[in-house]
């Protein structure tokens, strides 16, 4: 499980995301890139990395449900993603 600084570290870059993202896309449509350099460099979407949304594991992500590989086998093998099963032949 990742520690929850750094967990708070990917929210705090999201806001500021969330926050900058009307005023980058119109510094970017008026081609005002000297503007776009006075901006946080947390503004930028490219600088966010996807996390599992229970443990903050950043590997193994899939993003359909937002969750890594690892705790999606443990929810589906309980039984707690619906319309999951596992597979048998």
């Amino acid at each position: 499980m990742a520690k929850e600084s750094v967990k708070a570290r990917e929210r705090k870059k999201q806001a500021c995301v969330d926050k900058y993202a009307v005023k980058r896309k119109a510094l970017k449509e008026a081609g005002d890139y000297v503007g776009l350099d006075k901006l946080p460099k947390n503004a930028s979407p490219v600088r966010l990395h996807n996390r599992c949304k229970l443990t903050g594991r950043p590997r193994g992500y899939m993003r359909k449900f937002g969750i890594n590989r690892v705790t999606f086998r443990e929810l589906a093998a309980n039984g707690k993603i619906p319309g999951i099963t596992r597979a048998s032949w």
